[in-house]
């Protein structure tokens, strides 16, 4: 999908207008646009011109420019704005946390003209001395490097996924294929990926290579065979298909789906049992003799276990669950009854209440909890006690007039450095749910930014901690957050941590939470929805979940409303006033 590359070109526009010094107004207008071209879930390539500028911050000034690249391959704008400005900086603005102005001084006073440059004098310490720079940006400048080195690697799996089913969607209307299924880590759901593997039975394989490596995704081709190809995408993807024969198209699921570690046991148990397993079958040993391979469940069954779900297979304990048969009974998306994370125009989202109530209702939730941004976000247009109490007196109509479903009464509270809330308790009181998270000083210390959390969770209002850890993948580290600690007081208080579903945060992650299932910290599953096209992420997050062991009783938004509000109630009523 053209989503990401537009919305790409649209920060960059962004950064160069600002270089420029043009007016702060039209520098956001592009940022806003980039950030909701980058939250569909839908292929822009597919939108109308009137769907273009239904698009929240997409005018028909932007909906042409976007006309003209999706038409021509390229925006004229952009194309003259890169002119205006030095290659050398533009190259540098790709290091995560390189603000425009400090990238225009390092070209203007060290000529540098490259990130690997970059990276060559910041270890030197020739940047040492410069204006604004200081042993602390000197550390972050190479962390960024460092960032897009792994990115160059390993991709979101937000970014890669929608590809991967694109080309799924293509190849069934074109080529004579029986079965296809995207296999390798996207189908493990692993948060990055570095390529995609896409596994076909088909009566005609040379046909369906011939339709492949033509797609119009497909921008180099590796290697076109009869029953294997590989082809880079304009997206720099290497997507390799596979033919297989229908008899082992179950064994060829379960060893391309991997992960290595785990078929490496399977394999090693097979030998030991007299067996042997690989992409074609499993094989009674000695004389070869198939005893299975249509069907993934096969190789599992062979082996004395029930088939163990994708995003588990990472030889982290799965395979001895399995045969002790202590596998979790995985939560699913049919399990989630609602959004607990969800903004609007009274904050930083892009619809009104009454038009994300209609998009929870098409996904067919009993519940969302309306979370504007608190006033400590003021980049966020968040909620002072005044606007907050108008919030909740529209939401208390609306919801006299709904029926069989209730939007519930939040905020996505500000915890401040000082870890003190950035609204009273008497505004927060009468709320059904207070999410709190942290949006600044995340170069704080471990013991501080530590801190911060464990009063946010002590505070008697306080029902979630939203995005743990502030993890941005491939753009913003983690911070130094003691999870230890912090899902210790979680689960004596009963407040819940967010699994936020937003794919380039997907936070908590799933190591995390399978510590705080062991710590009995209770979960939600969230998307943080700007754009009623993010609605769309909830299967991201309940991915994530699936990969930390998560259950359905470990969530609470997989409760009816009455129970979630009970549920929520009860960790208040446990709580010590501040400072008691």
């Amino acid at each position: 999908m053209k989503n990401q590359v537009i919305a790409q070109i649209f920060n960059e526009m962004a950064e160069l207008l600002d270089l420029k010094g043009e007016n702060v107004f039209r520098v956001r207008a592009y940022r806003r646009a980039a950030q909701n071209i980058d939250g569909l879930s839908r292929d822009i390539a597919t939108l109308s011109r009137e769907d273009l500028e239904s698009i929240p911050g997409i005018g028909k000034d932007l909906a042409g420019k976007i006309r003209e690249f999706l038409d021509t391959g390229k925006m004229t704008q952009h194309e003259e704005l890169k002119k205006q400005i030095p290659q050398g900086v533009l190259e540098l603005l790709r290091v995560p946390g390189l603000g425009p102005k400090t990238a225009m001084m390092l070209y203007d006073e060290k000529k540098i003209k490259s990130i690997d440059q970059l990276e060559s004098l910041t270890r030197a310490g020739r940047l040492a001395g410069l204006p604004g720079i200081q042993k602390k940006t000197e550390e972050n400048i190479l962390k960024g490097i460092e960032q897009i080195k792994r990115g160059a690697e390993r991709r979101p799996l937000g970014r890669v996924l929608p590809l991967a089913e694109d080309l799924v969607t293509q190849i069934k209307a074109r080529a004579p294929v029986d079965r296809i299924t995207v296999a390798g880590s996207i189908r493990r759901r692993r948060e990055t990926v570095n390529d995609i593997d896409l596994l076909i039975t088909s009566k005609k394989p040379e046909k369906v290579m011939e339709i492949f490596v033509k797609l119009p995704h497909v921008g180099r081709v590796l290697m076109h065979g009869p029953t294997k190809s590989s082809v880079i995408t304009e997206e720099g993807i290497q997507v390799d298909l596979r033919v297989v024969e229908e008899d082992s198209y179950g064994a060829a699921l379960q060893y391309f789906t991997g992960s290595k570690q785990h078929n490496i046991k399977l394999r090693e148990m097979a030998v030991r049992a007299g067996l042997k397993i690989n992409e074609y079958g499993v094989f009674k040993e000695p004389g070869d003799k198939k005893i299975g391979g249509k069907k993934e469940e096969d190789v599992y069954r062979a082996l004395k276990m029930p088939l163990i779900p994708a995003e588990l297979r990472e030889d982290n304990g799965e395979i001895e669950a399995a045969l002790e048969g202590k596998l979790p009974d995985l939560v699913s998306i049919e399990d989630i009854k609602g959004d607990l994370h969800v903004h609007t125009k009274w904050s930083d989202g892009s619809h009104t209440l009454e038009a994300i109530v209609q998009g929870a209702q098409k996904k067919g939730y009993q519940y969302i909890a309306v979370t504007d941004h608190t006033k400590g976000l003021g980049v966020a247009h968040g909620l002072d006690e005044a606007r907050l109490a108008e919030e909740i007196r529209v939401i208390d109509g609306l919801n006299k007039k709904l029926t069989g479903f209730r939007i519930l009464k939040g905020t996505e509270v500000d915890i401040r450095s000082d870890g003190s809330l950035d609204l009273t308790e008497e505004a927060l009181t009468g709320l059904d749910i207070v999410v709190a998270s942290v949006h600044s000083g995340f170069k704080q210390s471990r013991e501080q930014i530590t801190g911060r959390v464990l009063s946010a969770i002590r505070h008697p209002c306080v029902s979630v901690i939203a995005h743990p850890t502030g993890r941005l993948i491939g753009e913003r580290e983690a911070y130094p957050l003691d999870l230890e600690a912090v899902f210790k007081e979680a689960a004596r208080y009963g407040v819940a941590m967010e699994i936020n579903a937003y794919p380039l945060r997907l936070d908590l992650n799933d190591l995390h939470l399978k510590t705080a299932k062991d710590y009995g910290v209770p979960l939600v599953i969230s998307t943080d929805a700007h754009l009623l096209d993010q609605y769309d992420f909830m299967t991201y997050g309940v991915s994530v979940a699936r990969r930390g062991w998560v259950e359905k009783k470990d969530v609470l938004n997989t409760l009816d409303v009455d129970s979630l509000l009970k549920k929520l109630k009860s960790c208040r009523a446990g709580k010590a006033r501040p400072g008691q």
